[in-house]
């Protein structure tokens, strides 16, 4: 079955993803822009049948089907509502909303009106992590005990940028955090049930590093570290009682090393990073013929109510919260 995309924004990843639906489709349906000079040339470079200026114009088209949010997050909470509201199916870029209460509101609109409601985390369509999911079932490193996570990228201090303006909802938690915090609750059995947590805010007063501690009701503990002031390897491991999966550049790794009590080593390929947005596009139109995709939006609920959480013992909410 064929579906019909409409892309609302025209940034960086936008184009990124327009590029590997016209891959997967042979073009694309619409694209909105807040200028038709921006839609026009966004449609002509990604070979996009209809721009729009206005949100409202392009909802009002019922042969658009699914829609993809590549906005800021600030807005996607309103983006996503609106087109729920006008029954189109949502695939909405990270972090899928500000805070959990959002997202509780965009669920229950989904359901409600039987709609398909994802949120991009790459890592939870990627091939890769899938089958290291299976091999951990299967019991290759036995019980799963810890789980490690590092992602830090220098980002230069300006309170104009959406990084560090609170207004914007900036700060390295909804920024990275959500890829750091989605490998771990991906890989552990249970969402955690406790959260310790200490960040450092920048001057602006978002988060501009932070140290978190999970853990689950079956023991299992994950150590998250972000940072936009220091270089962090994006690296994730899974250990347990019989060896460790290391996944370097974990949020579109295609290759994974297993390191066994033994002393042997595994190495473990499947899928292709350079295809990373192509398994997005794959699985969300298979949860729309399906309408089977809760376990994956449980994902992205349980990470927002991690950060949530984070927030509150920092003592920390956005303006507009």
């Amino acid at each position: 079955m064929s579906f019909n995309w409409g892309i609302i924004g025209t940034g960086n990843i936008a184009g990124k993803f327009a590029e590997a639906l016209n891959d997967e489709q042979g073009g694309i349906h619409s694209v909105c822009s807040r200028t038709m000079d921006k839609a026009e040339s966004f449609a002509s470079d990604f070979n996009i049948e209809h721009p729009f200026d206005s949100l409202d114009r392009c909802l009002e088209d019922e042969a658009l089907d699914i829609v993809y949010i590549a906005t800021p997050h600030t807005n996607h909470y309103e983006i996503a509502r609106h087109c729920l509201e006008s029954g189109k199916h949502v695939f909405c870029e990270k972090a899928i909303t500000v805070n959990k209460q959002q997202l509780d509101e965009l669920t229950a609109l989904a359901s409600e009106r039987s709609l398909v409601l994802l949120e991009a985390v790459t890592l939870y369509y990627h091939p890769l992590h899938r089958e290291l999911q299976q091999k951990i079932a299967d019991g290759v490193i036995g019980n799963v005990r810890s789980i490690n996570v590092t992602f830090g990228t220098i980002k230069e201090y300006d309170t104009t940028n959406r990084f560090f303006n609170p207004d914007l909802a900036g700060g390295a938690m909804l920024d990275i955090g959500v890829y750091a915090l989605s490998f771990s609750r991906f890989f552990l059995e249970e969402q955690p049930t406790e959260i310790t947590t200490i960040g450092e805010m920048a001057g602006s007063g978002v988060d501009d590093q932070s140290g978190i501690v999970l853990k689950n009701n079956r023991g299992q503990i994950a150590v998250v570290q972000l940072s936009f002031s220091s270089k962090l390897p994006k690296r994730g491991i899974i250990a347990g009682d019989k060896g460790a999966i290391t996944v370097e550049n974990f949020p579109r790794a295609d290759e994974a090393v297993i390191e066994y009590t033994n002393g042997e080593t595994e190495r473990v390929t499947q899928g292709e990073a350079s295809k990373a947005l192509h398994y997005e596009i794959r699985e969300m139109e298979r949860s729309v013929s399906s309408m089977e995709y809760a376990p994956l939006l449980q994902y992205s609920s349980d990470v927002m109510t991690l950060m949530d959480e984070a927030r509150r013992q920092w003592n920390f909410r956005y303006p507009f919260e």
